[in-house]
């Protein structure tokens, strides 16, 4: 017994530094596109691309690959996300290029794709009941968003204004812990998945049309939009955060780093307190709440942040009050994506969630995508303030999506009732 909670110790932990040193690599796209178009003669629109780099090859590889892995093992994929990753991660300082940070980002979004069905499936092997499953799941998500927060300090640290390509060195470290990280998945007990007698299903192809053919169903159609939008909106800021405090509010490089590690705090207290005001209010109510939030602190934040006059900043205690007040908005989106993903998937049959995370998974990098890009070709023409401005649209979409989304629940239940 003792030996066997040994085992599952043992692949928890691979589990975590796999998910943590993923958290680090793929939020640090705002960093990079705000680095990169310092040190590298690289426009708002060209560096916002890094984003589809990073979400796309997620989003199809995740899908391509879910039904291939356990045929391969889980182990396997992991040390091969794992070996791709250090070495692009090795390499990327050395060439100090912008066509290698590219590569760089799709290495790290293929191999996460590996990575997130591995830990997503390993979690049900190594736990007994769906307490135990639902416990280590948030437990895992939660390294996720240490590894976020970690990751804007940590690049924060390399930044030198004496010498603008020294950031990159940070990509030395980082493949020291991806290397840390092989060792422990190699030193992990991970089994080999059992093969099912079917195995020789339909193709991958197959499958993703399969897929498709759920948007055909209103409801399915009107969440993915829904989706799509939280995504675009929640991409926009996370991603061109640093760049806001740096070109509007005027703050130092490694300061608006830092400061960009509030959103990500306020994103992961935002989903614990929403897990218990849910007990007491009902879920189309708290996102609406949330929504006219969100709204309300764009319209409060950003005439602050235009009236302000630049001022030397040292360090983070001296910061506008402005630059505050922008990242809280992660503490009233936050609560949005999970509840939404919870609403669609408990209205649907059990064997029609597979397909339906293959949608989540799909339009969620596709908004990740569009929303940078948007948001960088706006920061361009229009600049920062005009930039976020723009996130009222989508927030009013979906308000406007959601109480179709809505009534369609409603006359699900009444249905099955």
């Amino acid at each position: 017994m003792n030996n066997n909670n040994a085992a599952q110790l043992r692949i928890i932990l691979a589990m975590i530094a796999s998910y943590f040193l993923f958290a680090i690599l793929l939020n640090s796209v705002g960093t990079v596109i705000l680095q990169a178009t310092h040190t590298m003669d690289v426009s708002k629109p060209q560096a916002a691309s890094l984003e589809g780099f990073k979400d796309l090859p997620i989003a199809f590889v995740s899908f391509l690959v879910a039904s291939f892995i356990p045929r391969v093992g889980y182990k396997v994929a992991l040390l091969v996300a794992m070996t791709a990753t250090l070495a692009a991660c090795l390499i990327t300082p050395a060439i100090g290029q912008f066509w290698m940070l590219k590569l760089l980002f799709a290495t790290i979004g293929a191999s996460f794709a590996l990575v997130k069905v591995s830990v997503y499936a390993l979690v049900g092997q190594v736990t007994d009941n769906a307490q135990q499953h639902s416990s280590l799941f948030s437990f895992v998500e939660g390294m996720f968003m240490v590894g976020v927060l970690s990751g804007y300090w940590v690049f924060a640290a390399f930044i030198d204004d004496t010498s603008p390509l020294a950031w990159l060195n940070v990509y030395y470290l980082l493949a020291a812990l991806a290397l840390l990280t092989l060792f422990i998945v190699l030193q992990a007990p991970i089994a080999a998945p059992k093969k099912a007698k079917d195995e020789a299903s339909s193709s991958a192809f197959a499958e993703f049309l399969s897929m498709l053919k759920l948007c055909a169903q209103p409801l399915v159609l009107i969440f993915v939009i829904s989706t799509f939008l939280y995504v675009l909106i929640e991409q926009s800021i996370g991603t061109w955060l640093p760049t806001f405090n740096n070109e509007v509010l005027h703050m130092p490089v490694d300061i608006s780093v830092q400061l960009t590690s509030i959103f990500a705090a306020s994103l992961a207290v935002g989903r614990l307190l929403a897990g218990t005001i849910l007990r007491f209010v009902r879920w189309y109510t708290l996102v609406n709440v949330n929504l006219l939030m969100m709204g309300i602190l764009v319209v409060i934040t950003l005439p602050i942040a235009a009236s302000y006059k630049p001022d030397a900043v040292a360090s983070i205690f001296e910061v506008p009050f402005a630059a505050f007040l922008m990242p809280l908005i992660g503490l009233f989106m936050a609560p949005i994506y999970p509840i939404l993903n919870s609403a669609m998937l408990s209205s649907l049959a059990p064997h029609m969630h597979a397909k339906m995370t293959g949608l989540i998974v799909v339009f969620s990098a596709l908004g990740g995508t569009v929303g940078s890009l948007i948001t960088g070709l706006l920061f361009a023409k229009l600049g920062g303030i005009n930039a976020f401005y723009s996130v009222l649209v989508p927030i009013t979409l979906i308000a406007s999506a959601l109480f179709f989304f809505n009534k369609r629940i409603k006359a699900l239940q009444q249905a099955a009732n």
